[in-house]
């Protein structure tokens, strides 16, 4: 059986860095091992975000550990077209992403009391 994939939305990058949440230890506690995916999209917004946020910086660092996934997309939809094209389950806090995520039908894992991840969908 293939192994459960996850797309990293910038945000999610930066839990670990605002909320001390170890991504890798909660992603293997909700999923097991699981393949995990950066839509290129989120890579350049962190770079661009880098220059002034130091919670991005890091990210962007934290990026580079995972696959990145080629997408011609911006923003958000970069997000929604890289776990369409890998029917993957989302990570992301950002309210507006999961909305769309939501009634697109795509699983979502999201932050809860600033201190864990929990599944929906």
């Amino acid at each position: 059986m293939a192994r459960p994939r996850v797309v990293l939305d910038a945000n999610a990058l930066m839990l670990p860095f605002q909320f001390r949440v170890n991504l890798d230890a909660e992603l293997a506690r909700l999923l097991g091992a699981c393949d995990v995916f950066v839509p290129s999209s989120v890579v350049g917004e962190l770079e661009r975000l880098a220059k002034e946020n130091r919670a991005a910086k890091a990210a962007f660092r934290l990026a580079a550990k995972y696959e990145v996934y080629k997408t011609t997309r911006r923003g958000d939809l970069g997000v929604v077209s890289a776990a369409k094209a890998l029917r993957a389950t989302v990570v992301t806090s950002d309210a507006g992403l999961l909305r769309v995520l939501r009634r697109e039908g795509i699983p979502r894992i999201t932050l809860r009391s600033r201190s864990h991840l929990v599944v929906e969908g």
